[in-house]
């Protein structure tokens, strides 16, 4: 009978002159639907399947009795391979140790912007520390990384896009925790551990993947379960940087050789050359591909360069006078061969490769 109501209520041939109205309604027609969403298990519980692996090692996220279980290490995320828009996501979580770090993005991008292991997001913090002055809690923050924006409910005392929590609930490493996270028409709440906490407005993007963020200590996730007050999607073929794999780990060389690996130092999501390291070559062959590589100079000045397809084809001459970090991003239509990196001092990350499609024979 609600249902029957609800359908008189907000007849579609009615039209909504007055924009507030609209927004009243829409939000109205997102609580209905939320009654009528069935819940449906986010992680199955056996494997990883519906998420992909964004820039961490293989042996970072794993599954054991029925958790996702993240290592921490390298910085990093998995995300969905579905895009969402108004959903409600419950999960729990657990740090193992003391100060453990964590996260949970939504809206999220496809892979990390230029010069950080982070999308352009929304975050919600799983974290076990307190910031000394305030600024940051480990009780459900929630706030906008890497370009994305969102008007927190309450002001932050550093007028940052962070919404601080209304109460401490969180409970301390070793214990299970409980979110809730609702995502309707750009705004975004959660509540921890039964209670609403924070959340914040005019959320951009106010749409994209979901994924769990992997930041420096071992943390646990169970019973992720999605109601979609919206339907999930596959994200269409114009999404920006789709359909790029990582060819670097962030904790070991594997998939690379050189000469001289003394030459080379893996630092977490940063690959770091010597001044006078010996090129860096991948293990694979690649023909026709895409790639993306984030390099910068910390002294401020230098001069590297990237092969595709092999030192027999023209390099890619990486020259700076500065010190930030800055994107390559080139399609290169030559025959198979190795990739390969002259570091002369350079920091490399986000190296991703895009294979074009095989045409059938």
């Amino acid at each position: 009978m609600f249902f029957e109501h609800a359908k008189m209520l907000f007849n579609p041939l009615l039209v909504v002159h007055n924009h507030s109205m609209q927004r009243i309604v829409c939000l109205l027609l997102l609580a209905v639907s939320s009654m009528a969403a069935e819940w449906r298990p986010l992680f199955n519980g056996r494997d990883l399947s519906g998420w992909t692996n964004v820039n961490c090692a293989p042996s970072t996220w794993s599954v054991r009795d029925g958790t996702v279980v993240s290592t921490g290490v390298p910085t990093g995320v998995l995300r969905t391979l579905l895009e969402y828009e108004n959903f409600i996501l419950e999960l729990e979580w657990k740090h193992l140790e003391p100060g453990g770090n964590a996260g949970l993005f939504v809206h999220s991008g496809a892979i990390p912007v230029r010069g950080q292991p982070f999308t352009k997001a929304i975050e919600v913090q799983i974290i076990d520390r307190d910031h000394p002055e305030g600024i940051a809690t480990s009780h459900g923050d929630v706030f906008s990384i890497q370009g994305a924006t969102f008007t927190p409910d309450r002001p932050h005392p550093k007028g940052w896009m962070r919404c601080l929590p209304s109460e401490r609930r969180a409970r301390p490493a070793g214990e299970w925790n409980h979110y809730r996270v609702e995502c309707r028409d750009g705004r975004v709440t959660l509540a921890v551990n039964g209670k609403e906490v924070s959340g914040g407005s005019n959320c951009v993007p106010s749409k994209g993947f979901i994924c769990l963020e992997s930041e420096g200590s071992e943390c646990h996730f169970r019973n992720l379960r999605i109601q979609e007050l919206t339907p999930a999607r596959p994200p269409s073929p114009d999404t920006p940087d789709l359909g790029f794999a990582s060819i670097y780990t962030g904790v070991d060389l594997s998939g690379w050789k050189t000469a001289d690996p003394a030459g080379w130092k893996v630092n977490d999501w940063i690959l770091e050359s010597s001044t006078n390291a010996s090129p860096l070559w991948t293990e694979r062959r690649y023909q026709k591909c895409s790639l993306i590589v984030d390099w910068r100079f910390p002294s401020g000045k230098g001069e590297g360069a990237i092969y595709v397809g092999g030192k027999t084809n023209d390099a890619i001459k990486l020259t700076a006078s500065d010190s930030q970090w800055h994107r390559a991003s080139v399609y290169v239509p030559v025959a198979a061969g190795p990739i390969g990196l002259v570091g002369g001092g350079a920091h490399f990350a986000n190296l991703y490769v895009k294979e074009a499609a095989r045409s059938a024979k």
